[in-house]
């Protein structure tokens, strides 16, 4: 595996490992044909696996990991670049034969949406960055887990990903969890003037493998 940094570790929590499958239909999107599969994991979220072509049994198949962002990708926010990331990931596994982009119910880094928003204020009344407003609220700078994404893959049954990613603790879980990830494949958006900061930070306190070169005017 290339291009691999080294974290602390923390607890992966086992149950969410343990995800079944809900219901599966076509889904024609602006980005290609994909597969839609629904699945729901220990703790009763739905999460989504959108497919293309057959990756059973396929090695280095092309996964996008997205954590839900609601502000981001419904209301199209420039505090983040979640929107970007999420149409970038679609636009690049649609044009290709096979590919996953996994969509994962765990809004705002795992604190839910109302804290996130509670993050925001802190964010705009004490100049607190993301990983200071989510110690002020009492959570860890991330509580994502990724065993329920790992399960879902296991279910789809690929033998190795090329993961698209910036962040190694998505890397490390799915290793922990018996995915192998083959190859990290860059997915950096550019950044603009409401969401350079919050990038910085990304990559200054939370170890992302991003290089802030990439700007919009």
């Amino acid at each position: 595996m290339s291009d691999k940094a080294t974290l602390a570790c923390k607890p992966i929590k086992t149950d969410q490992r343990r995800v079944t499958l809900a219901s599966v239909a076509e889904l024609p999107t602006k980005f290609g044909e994909f597969r839609i599969h629904v699945f729901v994991d220990a703790m009763g979220s739905e999460h989504v696996a959108l497919t293309r072509g057959d990756v059973k049994m396929r090695e280095r198949v092309p996964v996008r990991m997205h954590s839900e962002c609601l502000t981001g990708d419904a209301f199209s926010s420039l505090r983040c670049d979640c929107r970007e990331q999420l149409e970038g990931a679609l636009e690049a596994i649609g044009a290709l034969p096979m590919g996953i982009v996994l969509y994962l119910r765990q809004e705002g880094r795992g604190i839910g949406l109302a804290n996130k928003i509670r993050a925001y204020e802190l964010h705009q009344t004490r100049g607190l960055d993301t990983v200071d407003a989510n110690l002020a609220l009492g959570f860890a700078d991330d509580l994502r887990d990724y065993g329920a994404a790992a399960g879902m893959l296991h279910l789809l049954g690929l033998r190795s990903a090329n993961l698209y990613t910036n962040n190694p603790d998505k890397i490390r879980q799915l290793e922990e969890n018996g995915v192998r990830v083959a190859e990290r494949v860059p997915h950096e958006m550019m950044a603009g003037a409401h969401n350079r900061a919050y990038l910085r930070t990304k990559a200054e306190r939370s170890a992302h493998m991003l290089t802030l070169d990439r700007k919009k005017p």
